[in-house]
């Protein structure tokens, strides 16, 4: 067995998501257009709220420029590899390839467990406390927040880097995954990781379920207040205004959780594979459809964006 690590590694082998030719074949169409989707989506979002003042400087939507930003990064992170692998199996990435890849995956995954938590703030004061809510939920307020999630999010991913950059790796360099994440990296490493592990799965607990209860406790709140509303159309009101973030919550939470707080060893690569799919690909696709479809202020920012390039195109049309 020759040991090998950061300084004479090669790199991995990311087998990817099947070994099927023809599978592979049909997947790749689809992750295509999922990610072509979610990009344009998220692109979409933040030029409609970055050129609508009134958007901006309402906290819900700027918090959806951040969370739309943080999910570019993440889907950009990880899809163009996977297509990659699907497409022309051109399955090796180098060492320091593989832990830019880990790092920024904690970081855009972390940013989007920060500013759903912001979001779930905004809502909570929007609604438990009306009155203060101009006062409380300020621009600076909210640029804090932002600033806040990316900071910590950042600090994170320096500390998975640092820590899994020590170990050293031995044999096997096949990671049975589409990207480098953090099981299957310890579990190839042949140095003693037992008290890093424990130690990021505490500090992964905590950062993960700390922003996810705070969420709930948050809700907790909301639908108290709501159930005392009388009539049923300020109810009705009250919870379309938190649709949105619950169903983004719902998907985010629903498949990480489940995937990440437990030890490597009770780690399954083909459930880690489907599961990363949902919050890599179909999230980020999704969260623009979900917070513009039945949103009537993205509608309106839409409709003058059209107006404003169609009555730009007629009169470039009239003068040429």
């Amino acid at each position: 067995m020759v040991q090998v690590d950061g300084s004479n590694f090669a790199g991995f082998v990311l087998l990817g998501l099947s070994s099927s030719p023809v599978f592979c074949g049909l997947l790749f169409p689809l992750f295509l257009f999922m990610y072509l989707i979610s990009l344009l989506g998220n692109f979409l979002i933040i030029f409609l709220i970055f050129s609508n003042k009134c958007l901006l400087c309402t906290p819900m939507y700027f918090f959806l420029s951040h969370l739309s930003l943080a999910d570019l990064g993440f889907s950009s992170n990880t899809v163009p590899k996977m297509l990659q692998i699907l497409v022309s199996q051109t399955n090796t990435i180098s060492y320091s390839g593989c832990l830019t890849q880990m790092y920024f995956f904690v970081f855009f995954c972390t940013t989007d467990n920060f500013l759903l938590a912001a979001m779930a703030y905004d809502r909570y004061v929007a609604i438990c406390h009306p009155l203060y809510y101009a006062s409380v939920m300020t621009y600076k307020r909210c640029l804090f927040l932002a600033a806040g999630s990316w900071f910590l999010s950042f600090s994170q991913g320096l500390l998975y880097l640092f820590t899994i950059a020590k170990f050293s790796f031995c044999g096997s360099r096949e990671i049975s995954h589409f990207f480098c994440d953090l099981h299957p990296l310890l579990k190839l490493s042949c140095s003693d990781t037992s008290a890093a592990e424990t130690l990021l799965m505490i500090e992964g607990t905590a950062t993960m379920l700390g922003p996810f209860m705070f969420i709930v406790l948050s809700y907790i709140f909301i639908v108290s207040k709501v159930l005392k509303v009388p009539s049923a159309s300020g109810k009705y009101k009250a919870f379309s205004t938190c649709s949105a973030h619950l169903t983004t919550v719902a998907f985010f939470y629903g498949t990480l959780i489940g995937t990440y707080i437990r030890p490597s060893s009770t780690y399954s690569g083909s459930k880690l594979k489907v599961a990363s799919i949902f919050y890599t690909v179909v999230t980020p696709m999704l969260n623009p459809f979900i917070y513009s479809l039945r949103n009537t202020e993205m509608h309106e920012a839409m409709k003058k964006l059209w107006k404003i390039w169609f009555h730009g195109r007629r009169i470039i049309g009239e003068l040429n």
